[in-house]
């Protein structure tokens, strides 16, 4: 048992930044932990798939010496794959905030502006915003229990993933220590990051043009093109395109597909102004 979690321990030493996503990602995990998770859930599925490419691959006497070579591999991959889910958390929870951040600053300020105390501000923006309010709840809750709203924000801004939901973290604790007004320092970094995520929207819409076009000539002209070039051209050689062949490049132009909406969808800033 000393010598397993001495092992998980190494591997975790590997990613030294392990513990900071973990905690950003509202994952509940110590590094050793998911890497003993990781590396149990990538150990199984790589069995499975090994497993069935072996029930194919035993019938070809050529490529027996290929399942050799191929679990390393694939639990090689795997594991790269799964032990970036705390990446891709955070990721996902950054584009929550940033869809909020705009509407949810402009209500803090909003309440502030009207008098009401920024323990009190914080508490109505945890009730009307799901992924911000969440680490306002956080941050009030602390203060009920003695904390002091300064630490408690300084604790917060350390699990906050977003830049700019850190930015206006450090505006509220700055002002707090110098008894600034508030709302007033509130807006001008609101109004900057209003700013930036439209910038961010036309260097999307830039980079959305040549995707489609690539997209009309790869997926649509190059494929429709293709398959009649070579229809024709198995009526004059000996070349047999059957029923699986068409499949097959069916389910590749498929796969291409996929990939630039993917690419698309993923590559669409999360704003919303």
């Amino acid at each position: 048992m000393i010598i397993t979690s001495t092992f998980f321990l190494k591997i975790a030493s590997a990613f030294p930044e392990l513990r900071g996503k973990l905690k950003r990602a509202g994952m509940p995990y110590k590094p050793e932990e998911f890497v003993k998770r990781t590396f149990l859930s990538t150990f199984y599925a790589t069995t499975g798939i090994v497993f069935s490419v072996f029930m194919v691959l035993i019938k070809f006497e050529a490529f027996r010496g290929v399942l050799f070579i191929i679990p390393p591999i694939v639990f090689i991959v795997l594991f790269t794959y799964l032990i970036k889910l705390p990446d891709a958390k955070i990721t996902k929870i950054e584009k929550e905030i940033s869809r909020e951040i705009v509407f949810a600053g402009r209500y803090l300020v909003i309440e502030m502006e009207s008098g009401v105390p920024v323990y009190n501000a914080m508490i109505n923006v945890s009730k009307n915003y799901e992924a911000i309010g969440k680490y306002f709840k956080e941050i009030t809750d602390k203060v009920d229990l003695g904390t002091s709203m300064e630490d408690a924000l300084n604790e917060a801004v350390e699990l906050v993933p977003s830049g700019d939901f850190r930015r206006i973290l450090w505006q509220i604790v700055n002002s707090l220590r110098t008894g600034s007004d508030i709302s007033k320092s509130l807006s001008s970094v609101i109004e900057q990051i209003v700013r930036e995520q439209a910038i961010e929207l036309n260097q999307y819409s830039r980079r959305l043009n040549p995707l489609a076009m690539f997209y009309m000539i790869i997926a649509v002209i190059l494929p429709s093109l293709g398959i009649t070039t070579l229809i024709i051209l198995s009526s004059f050689i000996e070349f047999e395109l059957n029923l699986t062949s068409l499949i097959i490049l069916a389910c590749f132009l498929g796969f291409v597909q996929f990939m630039f909406l993917s690419i698309i969808r993923f590559s669409r800033p999360a704003v919303e102004l």
